[in-house]
């Protein structure tokens, strides 16, 4: 099936909550990364009508949803973007309520703040509000932007807890159901500064299909058409292709044990490198061999 919409998804820069900018002005790239122009920029170009698009911020997985979604409003501001809006939804409820689901309906583009993921899916899971966003993002020209928790969420399987260090012992990384606006990968954020690499591992060990992708702070991937995935932001990208493992010891020791893999393959993207999911073939922008 072919997706109309795109997906922005970003590692962020801040973990659950701790946000404290209060100034943003023409030194905005100076400021904290997730609001540093290239990113919001490249969603504001990829919009349907650019500046003009209706844009709703959505604070749901934040702890400082007024604090958090009025940096988001100054900071597209900033970027010539004045039709944008904060949706705090922190109830059930609230994802039925009409003025709700109508401020979604009129959406060029949705950006979902960080926090913690498992709050934004418990939330918003199978609500008309879910149902709606899902719908837009098939059939629309619009745009699922998310940032830290707002990116981990988007997929169909969805890390939500596990320390960095103990990764690698079995069943330390704890994964449920995401929002499933995109099959077959699992996303990490915050990827290389938190040294989160064993998260996907086990991750991916545990069903080779699934890709996983590991967005550092300040860069993102641009996916169009379900498929396609374009590196932006000043970092780095890693994912994680279990297709070729050959041997794992997974099922065969115990909880808390480390977890062996053989032949793990991984991929490290840049700005303007693609990947194409279908064919998960890699294509650097600025190969040395070309």
């Amino acid at each position: 099936m072919k997706i109309k919409g795109k997906l922005i998804i970003i590692g962020g820069a801040v973990d659950k909550g701790s946000f404290t900018e209060t100034n943003l002005d023409k030194t905005a790239a100076k400021n904290l990364n997730f609001f540093e122009e290239g990113i919001l920029k490249r969603i504001l170009n990829e919009s349907k009508h650019k500046e003009l698009s209706r844009i709703e911020v959505i604070t749901t997985a934040s702890k400082i949803p007024k604090e958090i979604g009025h940096e988001y409003v100054k900071a597209l501001s900033y970027l010539g973007a004045n039709n944008v809006d904060v949706l705090n939804i922190e109830r059930r409820e609230q994802a039925s309520d009409p003025e709700m689901l109508d401020k979604l309906r009129a959406a060029d583009v949705v950006m979902f703040t960080g926090g913690d993921q498992l709050r934004l899916t418990s939330i918003l899971g199978g609500t008309p509000f879910h149902d709606i966003l899902l719908d837009k993002y098939t059939n629309e020209d619009f745009i699922y932007a998310g940032t830290s928790a707002g990116a981990a969420a988007a997929s169909n399987n969805m890390i939500y807890q596990g320390s960095s260090s103990e990764a690698l012992l079995k069943g330390e990384v704890k994964i449920t159901s995401g929002l499933g606006l995109i099959d077959n990968v699992i996303i990490d954020t915050h990827f290389v500064q938190r040294g989160r690499i064993g998260r996907l591992f086990q991750a991916v060990v545990g069903n080779p299909k699934v890709l996983g992708v590991g967005l550092g702070e300040d860069t993102g991937l641009l996916i169009k058409n379900g498929t396609k995935m374009e590196a932006i932001g000043s970092g780095l990208v890693i994912l994680v292709d279990g297709r070729e493992v050959k041997d794992t010891n997974l099922t065969q020791v115990e909880l808390g044990q480390p977890i062996s893999i053989s032949h793990l393959v991984t991929h490290v993207m840049s700005k303007y490198d693609t990947f194409d999911l279908d064919t998960y073939k890699m294509h650097i922008h600025s190969s040395q061999y070309v």
